[in-house]
């Protein structure tokens, strides 16, 4: 409990606690009476529970109490044993549900339940989290229409709201609650810090004090008596032991479920850790409490903890001070109770239930990943159509069919070689690398397993030529295989064999080869079919370097001409590499400090020196290339000549091309190639910034020629027609 109090936090904590307890009055009532319990047992709910909470719990921000789930599932359970809401027999009922839920709670964390939060995705956490406030705010909707709270789901509450609308419809009420609502959410928006919840229930205290609500008929809050709640032992019945066994089961389900789902959504936003297990110890402990008072089941509180967020609360000290707020208000303030107007009371839910919304999660899904998005929509509707664990069970249900469709089709490329360069690279990610002559390397990005290893027989099918003599498999991301997938493989492996063609795994983890021997498939060991590394494979094969490659067709020389290498640009943005580049300049352009020395400034440039500066020399070449459509303005930030910055461009190209033709002639040769096909590009765009830049060009090299001799014939070389 200590760690996140600080003597900044604790006043703004105390002052949180405050209005969560001033706001947790008309909630934990309303809540109380879906349960089928006098309304001054919510606040009874709300002292000693919230008091365990905040000195067991590991979550700073989370808020306990009389919460909607649990509320309307003990409601329905009453109403299905015929017992009354609200009568004495619900009342001496409650008390042993909630202690059977305290017990429930206490053996999932004796059995370690906490660790299943770990399968809960984020967009099924964004889903719950939203699903439950919207169910809560169609709940509270009648009340401000001057009706009764809903229960159910989806279609039980639109049914509710619409009945109300027909039957019990109070203008004023409406009047009441839009125009606290739109107080609210306006000081939401203008004053984030100004407790607006308590100013708008003030002005309803003063509404009722004055009688002005009484009078349009604007339903008030129960009236309390005074006094703090009287602990007792309850008691269970021998012959409703297996009715309450099974509710009290189900309660505590959701309890877990959801307030882990909420505790865990706060924590990830915030960026603070929790303890699952420990969170649901606190949960059994709170419900023992509960029960001692005669409450229904408590959980955790996802309207309050986003009031609580809103208003800056960091630590436990905010349920504390809630707590004992709430003690004090039962010994001493019970009297302004009755005057407060529930709408105005309902409109300060409703806005603390849309702030705690996850639409800026549902909008990233959208642009991001539909796939995710689905997920999201999936646990969002469950909650609302079936219910709070069907909305989980759901939401994860689609984690994992997601899941399984990634892994049945992973990322999967085919290999060559960057001629001056080592290592393989992706044939469909860098134009300049080429295949290996007689050779398919190939890399699987995923375990193989029954769902996915016809795509892999399929992939290498296709690929094998006449000419093909080995296989080679770069496993480095395959760590696992199943059984389906060994017989698969060696029946593969047996078919090429009788084709001619070896082939191997490499650059794997040695556990994949103990998986290979436990599934029968130990010859691959023993005879060499795997290999630590790709050029050991290929030795193995006969095949060693300076390794021949295919020669390509005029056609695919062209097109690789218009397309240089690329090489860092080229692997971390695909296709994307041009225009990433044109960002890049006008980034190095941006960093420019004009009271630094330009000859600096202009170095830095035309080295690169960005994030990526350390980029392959093709890619500074053509990095150069797209400086030279910025000449001017590189030239008024730095106060030097168009002529200069052309000169220093060009001198650097020549170093680098100079470099570069050593190394990887084909490379350079693309890149001349691309060069000219650029600059036609910028002659037919920009016609009169083309003729500067060639005629700064021509002074720059004839001036190069005569100072570095050793440029002279590269430069005839990389201009020449």
């Amino acid at each position: 409990m200590l760690k996140g109090i600080s003597r900044k936090t604790i006043p703004r904590d105390i002052f949180t606690g405050i209005i969560i307890a001033l706001v947790s009055i008309p909630i934990s009532m309303g809540y109380a009476q879906i349960a089928g319990l006098p309304a001054a047992y919510g606040l009874y709910g709300s002292i000693l529970p919230i008091l365990v909470f905040s000195l067991c719990s590991g979550s700073p921000q989370m808020i306990f109490g009389v919460d909607a789930a649990p509320a309307a599932l003990v409601g329905a359970f009453l109403e299905a044993q015929g017992i009354a809401l609200g009568s004495d027999e619900a009342s001496a009922l409650m008390p042993a549900v909630t202690l059977l839920v305290g017990g429930w709670l206490l053996l999932f964390f004796l059995l370690k339940a906490g660790r299943l939060a770990a399968y809960i995705s984020t967009p099924v956490m964004g889903g719950f989290i939203s699903g439950i406030c919207v169910t809560i705010i169609l709940m509270q909707i009648p009340k401000l229409l001057g009706g009764s709270s809903g229960t159910g789901e989806l279609p039980e509450l639109i049914l509710h709201i619409a009945e109300t609308c027909r039957n019990t419809l109070n203008p004023a009420s409406l009047a009441v609650g839009a125009a606290a609502l739109a107080v609210l959410l306006a000081g939401k928006k203008l004053m984030p810090r100004l407790p607006m919840a308590v100013v708008v229930m003030a002005a309803g205290a003063l509404l009722g004090k004055s009688g002005f609500a009484a009078r349009c008929g604007i339903k008030m809050l129960d009236a309390v008596g005074r006094g703090l709640p009287r602990l007792s032992l309850p008691q269970i019945m021998p012959e409703q032991i297996s009715a309450l066994l099974t509710i009290s089961l189900t309660v505590a389900a959701v309890i877990m479920a959801e307030t882990l789902l909420a505790t865990n959504s706060f924590a990830n936003k915030n960026g603070y850790p929790v303890t699952e297990n420990r969170e649901i110890l606190t949960y059994g402990l709170c419900n023992l409490a509960a029960s001692l008072t005669g409450c229904c089941p408590v959980n955790g509180s996802v309207s309050r903890t986003a009031m609580g967020e809103q208003y800056g609360g960091k630590s436990q000290v905010m349920s504390l001070a809630a707590a004992v707020t709430m003690a004090l208000i039962l010994l001493f303030c019970t009297g302004f109770i009755a005057y407060l107007p529930v709408p105005v009371l309902t409109a300060i839910v409703i806005s603390a239930l849309l702030g705690a919304v996850e639409f800026d999660l549902a909008h990233r899904l959208f642009r991001q990943d539909k796939q995710e998005l689905l997920i999201f929509l999936g646990a969002f509707f469950g909650v609302l159509l079936f219910g709070t664990v069907a909305g989980v069970v759901i939401g994860v249900l689609l984690s994992f069919v997601s899941l399984i469709l990634r892994t049945a089709n992973p990322k999967r490329s085919f290999l060559g070689v960057i001629p001056g360069h080592e290592g393989f690279h992706s044939l469909e990610r860098n134009t300049a690398a080429v295949p290996l002559k007689h050779v398919i390397l190939y890399r699987f990005s995923s375990n193989l397993y029954f769902a996915n290893v016809h795509l892999f027989i399929r992939d290498l099918e296709q690929a094998l030529k006449p000419d093909t003599r080995c296989v080679v498999v770069d496993s480095g991301a395959v760590c696992n295989l199943d059984i389906t997938a060994a017989d698969r493989l060696e029946a593969f492996r047996k078919s090429l064999n009788a084709r001619g063609i070896a082939l191997y795994f490499a650059s794997h983890i040695g556990a994949l080869n103990d998986r290979f021997r436990a599934l029968g498939l130990a010859g691959w060991v023993e005879n060499g079919y795997v290999r630590r590394t790709i050029p050991a494979a290929l030795k193995n094969a006969g095949i060693e370097p300076p390794y021949e490659t295919e020669n390509a067709d005029s056609s695919d020389r062209e097109a690789a001409a218009g397309d240089p290498a690329r090489l860092e640009f080229e692997w971390a943005f695909g296709n994307s590499a041009e225009s990433e580049m044109e960002q890049y300049i006008e980034a190095l352009l941006r960093q420019i400090d004009t009271h630094a020395a330009p000859e600096t400034q202009l170095t830095g440039i035309l080295h690169a020196r960005g994030v990526w500066r350390d980029v392959s020399d093709s890619d500074q070449e053509e990095l150069l290339t797209h400086l030279q459509a910025h000449i001017p303005e590189i030239s008024e930030k730095l106060h030097l000549s168009e002529a200069e910055i052309e000169e220093a461009i060009e001198a650097r190209r020549m170093k680098l091309a100079l470099r570069l033709t050593e190394r990887n002639p084909a490379a350079a040769e693309a890149i001349r190639s691309y060069n000219r096909s650029y600059e036609e590009s910028m002659r037919e765009q920009d016609p009169a910034l083309y003729r500067r830049l060639m005629q700064y060009r021509a002074q720059s090299l004839a001036h190069l020629a005569q100072t570095h001799p050793e440029y002279a014939e590269m430069i005839r070389a990389f201009y020449e027609e």
